[in-house]
């Protein structure tokens, strides 16, 4: 099965068992990570639905791309400039490209507490709201006076 996914703003066509490097991802070597912006994935000739499927990598190495060389140059005005750049990159090794075997998170059994605690917090402000005096009425207001013309 392949996919195609989206990475450091460049897209990239993976199978299981491939490797590729790209943009720079945190993490050690060693590390699995999932890439999750799954643009299109399918076997052979048919396409299958691209939101899932995942496709899970493990980190080989942070290293470095080769060497880039900007030279800057002005002719006639003795303006010369060397500068060297290397991007930061990640190595990845495909582990799998499969239709949803992302792992989720088993709940927490904390979160069950804190809910019952809430309950409790709120139980009172309900028996206060009911113990207060209901709230009177604002008397009606007066009709505004009739204004009286003046004479000119």
């Amino acid at each position: 099965m392949f996919a195609v996914v989206r990475t450091g703003g460049k897209q990239y066509r993976v199978a299981a068992g491939d490797k590729i490097a790209v943009e720079k991802l945190a993490g050690e070597a060693g590390d699995t990570i999932t890439l999750g912006d799954v643009l299109l994935a399918g076997e052979g000739d048919t396409l299958s639905d691209a939101g899932k499927v995942t496709v899970s990598a493990e980190i080989i190495a942070q290293a470095k791309s080769e060497k880039v060389v900007v030279f800057k140059k002005r002719r006639r005005h003795n303006y010369r400039r060397k500068n060297g750049h290397r991007q930061q990159m990640t190595l990845l090794r495909i582990t799998d490209v499969g239709g949803g075997t992302a792992k989720k998170a088993a709940p927490k059994k904390e979160a069950a507490p804190k809910a019952d605690a809430a309950e409790k917090k709120a139980a009172p402000k309900k028996e206060a709201a009911e113990k207060k005096a209901p709230a009177k009425k604002a008397a009606p207001k007066k009709a505004a006076a009739k204004k009286t013309e003046d004479k000119k």
